[in-house]
């Protein structure tokens, strides 16, 4: 159409033109009083880059290996030897260095005030499937009767998910229990559930580590929530990671509960210090026969080697730690220290030890950096953990070093002797 063919729009009138600069201004006002826009594409990418086909592939082969390995009879009734999967061959998962994890993995309620992520809700729990007095009526009737489906069920659906694990022990699905007083897990029941655990069939002690490790695999990426806080805190009490056998299990339990970020571990200190005296020392127990069996394996071929596995002893010192904490804030202790210490590492060449702590900076070396870079797990010591090791072995370890000062003196001075 031509210019003169066009008819000109009618102007606006003189008090509407005059109310738009104002009218936009008041929108503006309202625009910045509005949260800020979180966009959930990195944080979706960062999830999907964590689980990779390597890490699934390698629980799904464990998986098909206790599969293919079930006796042919078992006999259900019999609780008195107890048949774990053969785990020895299992590709490790590589470790992941932290700053990665950590953009990755960001708490979703820390208690520092310069953290600014928004929290997330929590999801919403399946019904609790079973009450602690409807679980321990199961057992009894399981078995004077024989019959263990109730019993195997309940082990399933709880032990197969974090959200599992949540609606079978809190104590009210419908409250966050977000604080560090109160852990909101029914200890009882807890305690009720593994202690019948070892006295059940072995194939429902199969199914609950096969949940562990779907469980695992579920929750290897995203966010935190006090939740998945809660279900890493009753795994970590699970009688069974006492035989050699769950060791790979336990060790990526171990793993995933050691790079938590420090406003988590801030969290599961205060929940392990109201422990009762008997659950905490049965942790670090757990905790000193893993490290020490892996340090000197009865038997080698259970385990991967370690050059493939080479995380595994930091991971539990660093779990470790957080218990040594937890022990530290109780008046009196819950154990004296010296349950800390392992006679294990008495054997080991400390000064190597103590060598590579001063080698690789002291000052720094429990930092989570340095701690979960790779070529830092070759760099490990357990200088970075004094109160693992004995008195007997840090006299040792004082009074070579003192040895060798005086010696690297002597040859100090002659050298100035001998130039003068």
């Amino acid at each position: 159409m031509s210019e003169a063919g066009r008819v000109p729009s009618p102007a606006a009138p003189p008090e509407v033109a005059a109310a738009a600069p104002d009218e936009r201004k008041g929108k503006d006002l309202e625009r910045e009083k509005l949260p800020p826009i979180v966009s959930a594409g990195a944080g979706a990418t960062a999830g999907l880059d964590r689980g990779s086909k390597g890490q699934i592939s390698t629980f799904s082969s464990f998986i098909s290996t206790v599969n293919q390995k079930k006796e042919a009879a078992e006999n259900r009734s019999s609780p008195t030897h107890l048949v774990f999967p053969n785990i020895k061959n299992v590709r490790d998962l590589p470790p992941i260095c932290l700053d990665v994890r950590q953009k990755q993995r960001i708490s979703t309620e820390a208690s520092s005030s310069e953290m600014k992520a928004p929290v997330l809700p929590e999801p919403v729990l399946p019904n609790q499937p079973k009450t602690m007095k409807d679980f321990q009526e199961d057992a009894e009737k399981a078995k004077s009767s024989g019959d263990w489906k109730a019993v195997h069920d309940f082990y399933l659906t709880t032990f197969d998910s974090f959200p599992g694990l949540n609606a079978a022990f809190k104590k009210d699905a419908t409250t966050s229990f977000n604080t560090i007083e109160d852990s909101g897990i029914n200890a009882k029941f807890v305690n009720a559930v593994y202690d019948a655990l070892l006295n059940t069939p072995q194939d429902i002690q199969k199914t609950v580590l096969k949940g562990i490790i779907n469980s695992l695999l579920r929750e290897w990426k995203g966010p935190r929530t006090k939740d998945d806080l809660r279900a890493y805190f009753i795994l970590l009490q699970n009688p069974q990671f006492n035989n050699t056998s769950t060791y790979v299990i336990y060790a990526h339990l171990l793993r995933q509960i050691s790079t938590l970020v420090e406003a988590d571990h801030h969290f599961l200190v205060h929940w392990f210090k109201k422990l009762s005296q008997k659950r905490f020392k049965q942790l670090v127990e757990r905790l000193l026969q893993f490290i020490s069996l892996r340090l000197f394996p009865a038997k080698p071929e259970e385990f991967p080697p370690i050059t493939k596995c080479s995380w595994w002893i930091p991971s539990a010192s660093k779990v470790l730690s957080l218990l040594n904490t937890a022990n530290s804030l109780v008046h009196p202790p819950l154990i004296p220290y010296t349950d800390f210490y392992n006679s294990t590492l008495d054997h080991i060449d400390l000064m190597e030890e103590y060598h590579t702590w001063q080698s690789f900076g002291n000052s720094h070396s429990t930092s989570a950096s340095w701690f979960w870079c790779w070529p830092c797990f070759l760099r490990f010591s357990f200088c970075q953990y004094p109160f693992v090791i004995s008195i007997a072995a840090k006299k040792i370890i004082i009074q070579r070093d003192s040895e060798q000062q005086m010696i690297s003196i002597a040859r100090s001075r002659t050298k100035d002797l001998s130039d003068w």
